[in-house]
Formats: structure tokens, C-alpha cells, sequence
């Protein structure tokens, strides 16, 4: 069954809402939708087994609950089974709302847990006193979901057309719970292209998804790799917060005949529930910009007490942006790379390409990746791409055991006109990769060579040192009214009483208010001279105070020093300068500062923790400016044709109206 005709079994089955409307919110039909799609699919998949597993019931009734389930289960030849008699197709209406949930509790344990958390007794309920149920069991034991109708992937494919509907018809973001296919299968393609050795007949291999919405990337990992060879047994592993995308991956795991139990429900980032566990392969797409306030606790710790031992250790990016952390929580369950090391795919926002300067969460995050050579390329995808957001995004692809050749590089590939134009959007979905753009994709990646799509850089090209540039303090002092004024807006100074203060304003007026000072000392000594008549004495910041309201910046005063005789740093003229690693710090600074500030110098205080040496490390990767291609103005006349083109078309509609 192609795309098209999955599109219209989804269209389909969402009719059913039609049946709903009235008596169910709209922001409800998913979730009476959802489960029955999910239990027929179950049921057609036992089907050509039925007969087999009700024999096995019979016959081992009298045997332990443990006994009995193994017996079903090999009977049934899947995950699951299903002991009850009962059909879909054969509920009658009397008593219908008991038949059905005695047919789902015939369920074993792991296909009844998936009805819990959608919490499927509630809606058949709601459904019976509606006098609805009967007819939309009906209308669900008509369709045809066997797998030899609709495969596992084209199951998936339907699953996501109903969860959008879903997402759309309730105001929700459809992009929390599923991934476009397409970008499925791209990341999937750039992760696991070339990996022939790792994929060779009989080998076992882990892929895992800590993101896992309704199981998307696990899926098209799976189908991937067993197109490679047959013969790999791949073993599925992922976390999912939203419960009903959880039950939707766990259903897509059993009927694959994967291990359900790998498959965990909770919030990855503050109870990771495969702590100990590492994987040969990953792929996520984590939420972009979603704040993880609601787990900053639990993070915050976890990068504290247990620093780079734990998952969080190079660093916290803000808040405001949790998709860094999902990308630490991969590199932690990276395998030894003695032991074949590990991939990952991860499509993330722009922010984490660039935001936060040197020294923040997010820079010492692309430090600690760069620095260990984990980032192998990074593709930029054409703009809306994804059902609930248009904004530009990117797939990472990391390896802690890179080949030869990529070892200290990283690879960018603009793909941003890779795409085909989708016949009716989706959403915020109006593109999507084809096949062909594809292939072109992972060829460039493959080729691994210079192009105008595809650039490539040493890891080092993304560092830079930050330097603080200070520049000296020149004031000017003199005790004009106008300077004078000043004095009551100083804090330090307000802790006066009103009678100290009129005093401290007299005693500085006695000083001749035409002189102006160009040396910072020479005023301080009459200015001691003239509070000295005081019956109270000002303590160092009040002093700093009274200096502060008396004096004004000029380039023609003398330099401002310190005791020990050193210029003191004028904090407004303060700058700051990022320093290629390439380049040391002394060589950037006489080439690109002293021949316009001579008078400038290097903060030698702000040294990195890291390496001791002056400035901050900081990484940032400014992809688009690598990309970037000038398109020179249109000539004036041009523009000028343009515009009275333009308004002799206004004035004639004009005319026209008038006349």
C-alpha cells in the first residue's frame, strides 16, 4: 500500500469523528480514535493464530498464571495474545460496553497496560451512555489492518496522520509526539550509511530513542538496517514522557516482536530509566526551545554532584532551551569507542549552533563535543520541514569513533534547497526531502568533499579566546554647582542626614568652581583640605562617591592609577575580543587593536579554567556565514523603472475610480 492509500485508511478511520461530534469535545476524538485503531490492529495481527492460542487456553486452564502466558504466547507466535473468544466484529449490542472491556482484558499484561494510558474503560463508558459503541466498534471491525494489508511502517505512516488530526482538532503541538518520515529517514540514512561492518549478517545491534514519541525513528532504524541484511537482530530501546505516544510505541513494539519492556515511560531528562544501559546507535528529535524548568532541579544536582561522571558535566544551557541537554544524555550512553564506539542523530533548532558567548553552558557544551572529536557533520535542513514550526533546523551527527579520515574535522552541509513542494501542507509542513534529495544528502555526506553545498573545517576553527580590552581612566574634577547637584543622586551619600549633607556641600563649594583638574591626585588633596572643618568623617565609598559626582570623562586628563602606580581600567570603555585558536593572544592584539587604541591592554586576570591561559574559551558554529553568498543591490534605474511602473499603475486605478 503506498503513501497515498495510508493517507486514506488514516482519513478513514478519523470519519469515525463524525459519529462523536455532539456528545464528545473535539479535543477528545483522538482519544476514543487512537485506542480502537490500535486494539483492531492488534486483533488482525492475531488473527491467523486465533484458533491456536484458544485451544492452548483450554487445554493449559489449570496451569500457573507464569505457565500459562509463556504457553499462550508461543501459540500466538507474537509479543501478545488474546484469549478471549470474542471479536470486534462479534460483539453484539446487548451488554457491549462489558463484552469489549472483558475482550481487552484478555489481553496479556504488556497490550493491557497500553489501553490503561489512554485510559480506554472511561471513553468506552462515555461512549455506551452516548449509545455510540456499538456503532463505532462496528465501524472499526470493518477496516482492514492486517499486516498483509498494511505493514508495520505503513502503520506508522497512519498512526501519525491520526495523531496530527488528533493534535490539530485539540490545539496541540502535533511535532511533541511524532517525527516527519521524511526526516526520519534522512537522520537515519546519515547515521547508518557506511556501517557495513558494524551491520554484517548475525551481528546484534542496540538503537535507542530517548525521545521516542510514537516510535518513528525506532521503526525506520529498524526497517534500515534489516535492508542492509537480514540477518542483524536489532534490539529497539526508547523513553517517552506523553503516555499515549508511549502506548502507541509500546503496541508498535509488540507487533514488531521487540522486547517491550526496553520501551520506558517518564521524562528522560530528570528519570532516565536506562541509567546503565549504552547503545550502538541513537536517534532523537527532542522539542525545540522547550524550557526544562519543571526538571531544573534534578538536572542542576545531577551536574553538581556528579560532574562529568554523570550525564550534565561540561555544563547547563538556560532554561529556556532544554534540546542540549537530550544531546548530553546521547553522549552519555555512547559505548567505549575500544568497543566499536557509537552514532548518534539528533535534529536540533539554530540555538545550539551559536547562543550563549564564552564561558556559558551552551558554548562549554560545543567545547566539550569539538575538543573530543564527536561531531562529524551537521546538515542544514530546508525551512518548514515539521507539522508544528517553519523555523530552520539541523541534524547533528556524532561518532566517538570517527573514521581516519574525519578525525578532527567537522563536516557542514547546506540542504537547505534539498526539498520537493508538498501538494497540501500539513500544518506548518509545506516541504519535504523526496528520495532522490535523499540520496544527494547522504552522498555528500559519504563523499565527504569540498563543494559549494558541503564545507569542511578542523574542529579548532570554531574556538576562539575571549580577551577583555581595558582602556585607561581619564578624569577631569572641579566643584561647579552643576557638579555639585550631582551629589544628592549618590548613594553612599544619602546615608547622611539632611544637616551632614548641606555641611559636605559647603565644605566641597569653598573649592574654586572655575578650577578644573586634570589629575585625579592633585584634586583629591584639596579636596581633604577642604572637607577637614568637618565634625564627621566620610568613609571610602562615600569619598569614591563625592569623586564620582565631581569628576567627567576627558582624553586630555592625566591617567588615573592605582597605589601601585598602575593605570586603572575605564569600565565604559571596556571591550572585548574574540581571538581565533589559531592565533595567539599577543599576535591578534598588536595586529587588530593597538593601531587604533594604543593606549589599550589585555585584562591578564579572565584566564580560562580549563588551560590557565589569558581569555575565555568559547565555541560557537556560525554556520550560515559559512554559506553565505552576497547578491549585489538591483541598479538604481532598475529599481526606479520598478517604482514609476508602480505608481502610474495606482494612478490609473485612481483615475478609474473618479471617472
Amino acid at each position: 500500500m503506498n503513501t497515498e492509500n495510508h493517507s486514506q485508511t488514516a482519513a478513514f478511520i478519523w470519519s469515525v469523528a463524525d459519529l462523536l461530534r455532539g456528545d464528545f469535545k473535539q479535543s477528545q476524538y483522538g482519544r476514543v480514535i487512537l485506542p480502537f485503531t490500535l486494539l483492531r490492529r492488534l486483533e488482525c495481527v492475531l488473527e491467523p493464530t486465533k484458533s491456536k492460542v484458544l485451544k492452548s487456553a483450554k487445554v493449559n486452564q489449570g496451569k500457573t498464571d507464569a505457565v500459562r502466558e509463556k504457553l499462550l504466547l508461543r501459540a500466538a507466535g507474537q509479543q501478545f495474545f488474546n484469549a478471549s473468544p470474542l471479536t470486534l466484529g462479534q460483539l453484539s449490542d446487548t451488554q457491549i460496553s462489558d463484552d469489549l472491556m472483558s475482550y481487552v482484558q484478555a489481553f496479556s499484561a504488556d497490550a493491557r497496560e497500553i489501553f490503561e494510558h489512554f485510559h480506554f474503560e472511561e471513553f468506552v463508558q462515555q461512549l455506551n451512555d452516548a449509545d455510540l459503541l456499538y456503532q463505532v466498534v462496528q465501524r472499526f471491525a470493518s477496516i482492514d489492518l492486517s499486516p498483509g494489508t498494511i505493514s508495520n511502517f505503513g502503520m506508522g505512516i497512519i498512526f501519525e496522520e491520526l495523531i496530527r488530526k488528533f493534535a490539530e482538532s485539540s490545539n496541540e503541538t502535533a511535532g511533541e509526539h511524532f517525527t516527519p518520515r521524511d526526516i526520519v529517514h534522512l537522520t537515519t540514512s546519515l547515521v547508518l550509511t557506511g556501517q557495513d561492518d558494524k551491520l554484517k549478517p548475525h551481528s546484534i545491534v542496540t538503537l535507542y530513542d530517548p525521545t521516542a514519541g510514537t516510535g518513528g525513528f525506532l521503526s525506520e532504524g529498524d526497517e534500515y538496517i534489516q535492508q542492509v541484511s537480514q540477518r542483524v537482530s536489532v534490539s529497539l530501546h526508547g523513553q517517552e514522557l506523553n503516555p499515549e505516544s508511549y502506548a502507541i510505541c509500546k503496541a508498535d513494539m509488540l507487533i514488531k516482536g521487540q522486547d517491550v519492556g526496553n520501551i520506558k515511560l517518564g521524562n528522560t531528562l530528570s528519570d532516565d530509566q536506562l541509567v546503565s544501559t549504552r547503545f550502538d546507535y541513537m536517534l532523537s528529535n527532542p522539542p525545540f526551545g522547550v524550557e526544562w524548568k519543571k526538571v531544573q532541579k534534578q538536572v542542576t544536582d545531577e551536574h553538581k554532584t556528579k560532574g562529568f561522571e554523570g550525564r550534565f558535566g561540561p555544563g547547563l544551557p538556560r532554561v529556556s532551551d532544554g534540546s542540549l541537554l537530550f544531546l548530553m544524555h546521547l553522549v552519555s550512553k555512547m559505548r567505549d569507542p575500544r568497543e566499536g564506539g557509537s552514532r548518534i542523530g539528533i535534529i536540533l533548532n539554530g540555538s545550539p549552533l551559536f547562543t550563549g558567548g564564552a564561558g556559558s553552558g551552551e558554548s562549554e557544551i560545543r567545547r566539550y563535543l569539538l575538543e573530543h572529536d564527536m561531531v562529524e557533520a551537521i546538515v542544514a535542513l530546508p525551512t518548514d520541514m515539521f507539522y508544528n514550526t517553519g523555523i530552520a533546523t539541523y541534524v547533528w551527527v556524532l561518532s566517538n569513533n570517527k573514521p581516519t579520515e574525519r578525525q578532527g574535522k567537522v563536516q557542514l552541509i547546506n540542504a537547505v534547497d534539498c526539498y520537493s513542494k508538498m501538494r497540501k501542507s500539513l500544518g506548518s509542513k509545506r516541504q519535504y526531502v523526496d528520495d532522490a534529495n535523499i540520496e544527494a544528502i547522504v552522498r555528500l555526506y559519504g563523499a565527504f568533499e569540498e563543494s559549494e553545498e558541503s564545507k569542511i573545517f578542523p574542529t579548532t576553527a570554531f574556538g576562539y579566546r575571549r580577551i577583555t580590552v581595558e582602556r585607561p581612566l581619564q578624569l577631569n574634577f572641579q566643584a561647579s554647582p552643576e557638579r555639585l547637584a550631582k551629589l544628592a543622586d549618590e548613594k553612599p551619600l544619602q546615608k547622611l542626614d539632611d544637616d551632614q549633607q548641606q555641611a559636605l556641600h559647603d565644605a566641597i563649594a569653598t573649592l574654586d568652581a572655575d578650577t578644573r583638574y586634570r589629575n585625579r591626585d592633585a584634586f583629591t588633596k584639596d579636596l581633604k583640605v577642604a572637607l577637614k572643618p568637618l565634625d564627621f568623617k566620610l568613609g571610602t565609598p562615600q569619598l569614591k562617591a563625592v569623586l564620582n559626582a565631581l569628576s567627567e570623562r576627558d582624553e586630555e586628563a592625566d591617567v588615573c592609577t592605582d597605589k601601585n602606580g598602575n593605570p586603572e581600567a575605564d569600565s565604559s570603555l571596556r571591550d572585548n575580543e574574540n581571538v581565533p585558536l589559531d592565533e595567539t593572544v599577543g599576535d591578534y592584539f598588536q595586529r587588530e587593536v593597538v593601531p587604533h587604541v594604543p593606549d589599550a591592554w589585555v585584562d591578564q586576570s579572565k584566564c580560562d579554567e580549563q588551560d590557565g591561559e589569558v581569555g575565555i574559551v568559547g565555541y560557537e558554529i556560525p554556520f550560515n556565514r559559512h554559506f553565505y553568498v552576497f547578491q549585489p543591490p538591483r541598479p538604481l534605474e532598475e529599481i526606479d523603472a520598478d517604482l514609476k511602473a508602480c505608481t502610474d499603475k495606482i494612478k490609473t486605478m485612481i483615475e478609474g475610480l473618479s471617472a
